[in-house]
């Protein structure tokens, strides 16, 4: 894979994490900052390392999961591993300037 598509392929996986939401607040998981990592190997393997709102999140079991598949089916991907860390803790600050638009923060 080519470093122009590798660069693609980053922008289609941010474009769906765009389009999963945390049940609980109505900004998608990118916007919300939940996603640390997007990294695509030369071979099409996906990391995403992310973290959630509160380790007790009622979607710790179904959100990564959820991002898994819908990052599994783009041309490309060979394989995805999503990683859930604690460390460092989600906070209101890492929510992005549109994320924070939506919720009337700003």
């Amino acid at each position: 894979m080519t470093a122009e598509e590798k660069k693609i392929l980053e922008e289609k996986i941010i474009n769906v994490l765009k389009n999963v939401f945390d049940p609980e607040i109505p900004v998608n998981i990118y916007d919300l900052g939940l996603v640390y990592e997007n990294n695509v190997s030369d071979d099409g393997k996906v990391k995403i390392v992310m973290t959630l709102t509160a380790p007790n999140c009622p979607v710790a079991d179904s959100l990564p999961q959820l991002v898994k598949e819908q990052i599994a089916v783009l041309t490309g991907v060979t394989d995805v591993d999503v990683e859930i860390v604690f460390d460092p803790p989600w906070d209101m600050e890492m929510i992005s300037d549109e994320g924070k638009l939506e919720l009337g923060l700003l």
